[in-house]
């Protein structure tokens, strides 16, 4: 049972979540992101983050840019563990982000452009987890094979010496309390310096703080078997062999009942997780003719150290004060946008999200050593994320533009990497929306985006308490909602033609 404590814990020390992006970062940092997906190349305010260099289109003055997002996201694990209840089983968690924010102002005057962002890179919502994981509930529904085991030897003792079969190793199931739930937010606080060289090439850079902050609470109560009523019904595994060793008066199970005892008693987990970081940005963007536009951005690794202050820990593995990695990858963009004619443009962008080179901090629970183990990036992620993305613009009116857009992720993760708790999982996005001129100086941008995972599937060696190898399945899928709205402000100027 304390295979239990440390998978319950364990989520602790994994990427939590991310919604559009690659597997900690989140790219979706505007409502015209969400609207059309390609917004590398924007010359837009939200350009503070897509593509620092081309704010140098914007026309004199100052720029604010203001965005909401509401997203939810749920998982289905499926597992068909032998000894789970009803397998295989689903096992499903939400995950909602009520408020998505992203601001971004920037001041243009002459060639220069200085720009601020602030936003959630990664993280920026809670999860909730009703009814625990296949990892938890796996090593609670062992005490059935281990008791059976355990009390058949001494239905064999007695049926040697009565010729009557008890049926001490009847153990029909199991109950368990498990609850977790968990928020995360990488704030990023982002600084840019852009510079218009001639007509053709601007050039950007830019530094970003990293504030990470990691909330956890969870617990394991109550655990009880069941068996027949005349020997005692629901009860504590302790306490069951306890009135078995009264029954056969068998002294050699009160060893058997104390472990029971000391391994099954609750779990309390109330741990926060805080660090930081600085990541540099570099910048350019290039204009080779007047309908095209070309951007290139890369942002260095920001390496996170999480630093615990632990309130409760049950477990005794996670002391206050230490320290973990959890750092936010290297990215590479390049980002297209062509005006086809005065109404129609099209837009497309690529990412490379630099995992293997990054220290996520990973554990994975080694059955050999008994505990959760760090592993580096490249043991469990044969190569980088990558995303692509198309977006098209449609100027319906004057004062309306509509646009649709599509973006396909790839995952680079081995199977090795997949878990119930932290999975990756190649996708297929589409969004649409449009923006609307309140305005000559206020546009609204409107956005609806919907993801679809591709199944993912995990086939792996699963040990149970007695030590037995047993081939266990595992299924995940998940899906995301995204809606939002978002409000450019142009003072004291509008953006250039």
């Amino acid at each position: 049972m304390k295979r239990i404590t440390l998978l319950l814990v364990g989520l602790l020390s994994l990427p939590f979540f991310s919604y559009s992006g690659g597997i900690v970062t989140n790219q979706n940092q505007s409502a015209a992101y969400i609207r059309m997906f390609a917004r590398d190349a924007s010359t837009d305010v939200d350009a503070v983050f897509f593509n620092p260099a081309g704010l140098t289109k914007l026309e004199d003055g100052f720029h604010l840019g203001l965005n909401y997002q509401y997203i939810k996201q749920n998982k289905v694990v499926t597992s068909d563990y032998m000894y789970l209840e009803g397998a295989p089983a689903d096992f499903e968690g939400e995950i909602n982000v009520p408020i998505f924010p992203s601001v971004y102002a920037a001041y243009k005057t002459g060639k220069w452009v200085f720009s601020f962002g602030w936003n959630p890179v990664g993280g920026g919502g809670g999860a909730t987890f009703e009814d625990g994981l296949p990892s938890f509930e796996m090593m609670v529904s062992d005490l059935v094979p281990l008791l059976q085991s355990q009390l058949g030897q001494v239905d064999q003792a007695v049926i040697l010496a009565t010729g009557n079969d008890p049926g001490f190793r009847n153990v029909t199931g199991y109950n368990s309390d498990i609850y977790f739930e968990g928020t995360s937010v990488f704030y990023g606080y982002q600084l840019n310096g852009s510079y218009e060289i001639n007509d053709m090439i601007s050039a950007a850079i830019g530094i970003r703080f990293v504030s990470a902050k990691n909330t956890y609470e969870g617990y394991l109560r109550d655990v009880t078997i069941d068996a027949p009523e005349i020997y005692g019904g629901t009860q504590a595994p302790g306490d069951y062999v306890r009135v078995v060793q009264a029954a056969t008066g068998n002294a050699a199970l009160a060893p058997l009942a104390d472990a029971l005892d000391a391994n099954a008693a609750d779990i309390e987990v109330d741990v926060e997780q805080t660090g930081s970081a600085y990541a540099p940005i570099l910048g350019l963007h290039i204009t080779p003719t007047e309908n095209l536009s070309v951007a290139l951005k890369y942002e260095f690794a920001a390496e996170l150290e999480l630093e615990n202050n632990t309130t409760v820990d049950g477990s005794g593995l996670f002391p206050d004060k230490a320290k973990t990695r959890n750092d936010m990858p290297a990215l590479f963009s390049l980002g297209f946008d062509y005006k086809i004619s005065d109404k129609l443009s099209v837009a497309s962008g690529f990412h490379m999200y630099f995992d293997k080179n990054a220290d996520y901090g990973r554990k994975l629970f080694d059955p050999v050593a008994g505990e959760s183990v760090h592993v580096d990036n490249d043991e469990v992620i044969d190569r980088n994320s990558t995303e692509f993305a198309l977006g098209i613009e449609y100027m319906f009116t004057d004062k309306l533009l509509l646009s649709i857009g599509y973006l396909n992720t790839q995952t680079g993760v081995t199977e090795d990497y997949q878990t119930d708790l932290s999975y990756s999982q190649h996708s297929n996005t589409i969004g649409l929306g449009g923006r609307y001129a309140v305005s000559p100086a206020i546009d609204l941008n409107v956005g609806v985006g919907y993801t679809m995972y591709n199944d993912a599937r995990k086939i792996y060696t699963q040990y149970n308490s007695l030590g037995q190898a047993l081939t266990t399945t595992e299924e995940y899928d998940k899906d995301n909602l995204f809606v939002s709205f978002g409000l450019d402000f142009n003072f004291w100027g509008k953006k250039a033609e």
